[in-house]
C-alpha cells in the first residue's frame, strides 16, 4: 500500500473528535486508507442494499451492533443515520465512527444537519506527486501523469487509463449524478462534462457554454454545482486587491483529475497529449491540483486564487498567506525563458511584492534562483511554502 499522505491528519484529528468524515472523488483511495488507520473498528459499506434495508428497518438496533464505533462507508445512501449517531457520540465519549462517501452533497447536506461541529470534514483526492515520488511507479516525465491521472486503481491494479475513464464516467453519469438530480437526458449531461474538459484552465463563461451544450444558462449552473458536489471539478476564485485596476471576477474551472479530462477530450496517449491544444492548459491543471492536494491533505482549506486584469496580464496562481501572497506561474515547457516571468514582474510591480517570493513552475528538472524570482521543477513543488 502506498503511503498516503493524509494518514498523518487522520491520526490527529481523531485524538478530538467522536466522528471524523472522509469525502473526496470516488475510487480516489477512501476506503483503503481507512480500512489501514482505523483497522481496530468493524467495517460496513452501505451500498449494499440488504445492508441499506436492515438499517432503515432498525436504525437503533443495527448501531447496537458496534457498541465501540465503526467504519460506515458510503453513509450518506442511509440519511436515517445522522440523527442516531449525533445521539450515541453525544451521550458516550468513547464510541467512535469514521464516516465515508463520495457524493459531497448528500453527505455533507446531512452532515450540517445533525454532526455540525461534532465531526471533523477531511478530503481525499487522488495520489499527489509527493506519495508517488518514492515509489516504483515514479516516472520522470510530467505529461505522463497529467494524461494518466492520479487515479490509485491506474497504478495499484495497473488498469490502461482508457478503459479505467471510460468506466469511470459510465459509472459516474449512471449512479452517482442519477442519485443527486433527476437529469432527463444523461447523454446530454455526458457531452456537456466533455465541454468542460475542453474548458480547463479558462475562465468560466456559463452562458457560452450552455450554448454550446445547448442547455439554459440555469440548467448550466445547476449541472456545474452537481460536478462540483462529486468531486469531478473545481472552480479557482479569482484574488481581489485594489490595484486601482479592473479584475476578472469570474472564476477558473479545473478538473480535479487531469486523465479524466484527458479521456473526455479523446487522448489517448501521452504523445498525443504533446502536441495537443489544451496540454498548457491541462499541465497547469495538473500543478493547482498538485498544489490544493498538499493543503488538503493537511487537513486545511484552500488558499490558492488567480489573478487577472482587463488587459489579460494574469498570475496561474496567487497563494493567500496571513502576511503575504506568492504569486505562481505555471508553464508547460521544460525550459525556460526570461518571457516567461512577465506576468510575475508586472504582478510584483503592483502588489509590492519580492522577486524572492515568486515562483515558475514548469516541466523541466531544475530548480533555480533567477533575477526575476524561483524557477521550480514540477517535482519539487514541496518547496514553495503554501502554509
Amino acid at each position: 500500500m502506498i503511503q498516503r499522505e493524509i494518514t498523518k491528519t487522520l491520526l490527529e484529528v481523531s485524538k478530538y473528535y467522536s466522528v471524523i468524515t472522509i469525502t473526496g472523488p470516488r475510487q480516489s483511495g477512501k476506503t483503503t486508507l481507512i480500512k489501514s488507520v482505523f483497522s481496530y473498528l468493524p467495517y460496513i459499506l452501505l451500498e449494499n442494499p440488504e445492508t441499506k434495508k436492515r438499517v432503515i428497518d432498525d436504525p437503533i438496533g443495527f448501531l447496537e451492533n458496534y457498541p465501540k464505533g465503526a467504519i460506515l462507508d458510503e453513509v450518506q445512501n442511509v440519511p436515517e443515520l445522522f440523527s442516531y449517531i449525533q445521539g450515541i457520540v453525544d451521550d458516550n465519549k468513547d464510541i467512535f465512527f469514521v464516516l465515508s462517501g463520495s457524493q459531497n452533497f448528500l453527505l455533507l447536506d446531512k452532515i450540517k444537519q445533525t454532526l455540525a461541529g461534532r465531526t471533523a470534514i477531511i478530503k481525499l483526492l487522488p495520489f499527489s506527486n509527493q506519495e508517488l515520488k518514492n515509489t516504483n511507479y515514479w516516472k520522470n516525465k510530467p505529461l505522463e501523469f497529467v494524461y494518466k491521472g492520479m487515479y490509485p486503481s491506474i497504478y495499484d491494479r495497473n488498469i490502461p487509463p482508457n478503459i479505467f475513464y471510460s468506466n469511470y464516467i459510465q459509472t459516474y453519469v449512471e449512479r452517482d449524478v442519477s442519485s443527486i438530480r433527476n437529469i432527463g437526458n444523461l447523454t446530454s449531461f455526458t457531452n456537456f462534462l466533455s465541454l468542460c474538459a475542453g474548458r480547463v484552465g479558462q475562465i468560466l463563461n456559463i452562458d457560452s457554454l450552455a450554448t454550446d451544450a445547448g442547455i439554459a444558462p440555469n440548467t448550466a449552473k445547476d449541472w456545474l454545482s452537481i460536478l462540483e458536489a462529486s468531486y469531478i471539478i473545481h472552480l479557482l476564485k479569482p484574488h481581489y486587491k485594489n490595484f486601482n485596476k479592473r479584475l476578472v471576477k469570474r472564476p477558473k474551472l479545473y478538473f480535479y483529475d487531469t486523465g479524466l479530462a484527458c479521456n473526455l477530450l479523446q487522448i489517448k496517449s501521452r504523445e498525443e497529449l504533446q502536441i495537443h491544444f489544451a496540454k498548457g492548459n491541462l499541465f497547469e491543471n495538473y500543478i493547482i491540483n498538485e498544489l490544493l492536494k498538499n493543503k488538503l491533505n493537511r487537513g486545511e482549506k484552500s488558499n490558492l486564487y488567480f489573478w487577472r486584469d482587463k488587459h489579460g496580464k494574469e498570475i496561474d496562481c496567487i497563494v493567500e498567506k496571513a502576511n503575504s501572497l506568492i504569486p505562481i506561474e505555471i508553464k508547460s515547457s521544460v525550459t525556460y525563458q526570461k518571457e516567461h516571468f512577465k506576468n510575475i514582474t508586472y504582478w510584483n510591480k503592483l502588489a509590492e511584492n519580492s522577486k524572492e517570493n515568486s515562483f515558475l513552475v514548469y516541466a523541466g528538472n531544475n530548480d533555480d534562483v533567477l533575477p526575476y524570482g524561483n524557477l521550480t521543477s514540477w517535482k519539487n513543488l514541496n518547496k514553495i511554502d503554501l502554509n
